[in-house]
């Protein structure tokens, strides 16, 4: 079966093409390079960047793929969350592409797209439901109860920043560019892990799975504050921060699992394409025979490659968005 994935929630327009669990194709075009110079993503940009190059990216996919319009079977598409704007015109475009080949739609959850891309690596050992999901990215920090591919059950979330936004918020205080999360991972990796700096940790209520990161982007801007901040004291606050945030990560979702009873734990999400917060996760869950699945990088960031893995396993499902047109599945 032929899915095409419509992936459009922020700043990258993205296309793929998978045929049964195999990805064909995985085509980004990112409005990144628009954004750095405003320190983050400005959503008017994001959308007018999507509808300028949607085609552009899908007829190079198609490509890619080595398919004909006639062989897709699914549309799936990416319908929140997200931008309104970013999301409109994936959405739009998946409608009208849907109309004019006759074809299903499948609407996705943007976050449980990106646990899904774990299905699209060859593994010895396959990722299977149910298990412990997290989501790591620029927008998101969560943990669910993955039981199925339209079963999924919330533990815990972030109160107020996400992840991302708290590493692109302290690389700010800290004067380095945007986006923060690959910069401080570098800067982190030059420091020795002699001195570490203790950030205080929120605290939540007991056994919550929920996460704040307000409190530790404070505590670092207080520490900068009327300090001469050297090269190297750079390097040890982020060092220090980014310990700090996935120790905290890691701990609730490992006790996340083990309260479940479950024995795998799945990861999507930028954030998940940081070397340091992986070895970390694999460090601490070697302690307790827990099985980790990430993705490889081009996986992690946002893509339509995972838009379809999940929108082929709800297809086959009979799991379909609303039609523009009346449509015979096939499926």
């Amino acid at each position: 079966m032929i899915t095409l994935g419509i992936e459009t929630s922020c700043d990258e327009t993205s296309i793929g093409v998978v045929n049964n669990g195999r990805m064909l194709s995985n085509i980004v075009a990112s409005s990144l390079e628009f954004h750095k110079v405003y320190g983050g993503v400005v959503p008017e940009i994001a959308s007018r960047h999507h509808i300028e190059c949607i085609n552009y990216v899908f007829k190079k996919a198609v490509s890619r793929g080595r398919i004909r319009l006639k062989d897709i079977d699914l549309i799936a598409f990416t319908e929140s969350p997200g931008l309104v704007g970013s999301l409109l015109a994936g959405i739009s475009f998946a409608k009208a592409l849907a109309w004019a080949l006759g074809k299903p739609l499948v609407s996705v959850n943007h976050l449980h797209a990106h646990l899904l891309a774990n299905f699209l690596e060859k593994r010895k050992k396959k990722l299977t439901f149910p298990f412990i999901g997290l989501v790591i990215s620029g927008g998101h920090t969560s943990i669910l109860l993955c039981e199925g591919c339209e079963k999924f059950k919330s533990l815990g979330n972030t109160t107020d920043d996400a992840v991302g936004e708290a590493f692109d918020k302290v690389a700010k205080i800290l004067k380095l560019p945007y986006p923060g999360g690959p910069v401080i991972e570098k800067r982190a990796r030059r420091f020795n892990g002699k001195g570490v700096i203790n950030f205080p940790k929120a605290s939540l209520q007991k056994n919550s799975f929920d996460f704040s990161f307000s409190g530790i982007k404070t505590a670092v801007l207080y520490y900068v504050r009327n300090r001469h901040i050297t090269k190297k004291e750079i390097n040890r606050i982020a060092y220090s921060f980014q310990e700090n945030v996935f120790g905290i990560i890691v701990k609730k979702t490992i006790d996340a699992c083990l309260k479940s009873g479950l024995k795998e734990i799945a990861v999507g999400g930028g954030v998940a394409s940081n070397r340091r917060f992986c070895e970390i996760l694999r460090n601490n869950a070697k302690h307790y025979n827990l099985d980790i699945f990430i993705p490889r990088r081009e996986y992690c960031l946002d893509n339509g490659a995972m838009v379809a893995a999940i929108g082929e396993q709800m297809g086959k499902r009979g799991v379909f968005a609303k039609s523009v047109i009346p449509v015979k599945t096939g499926i």
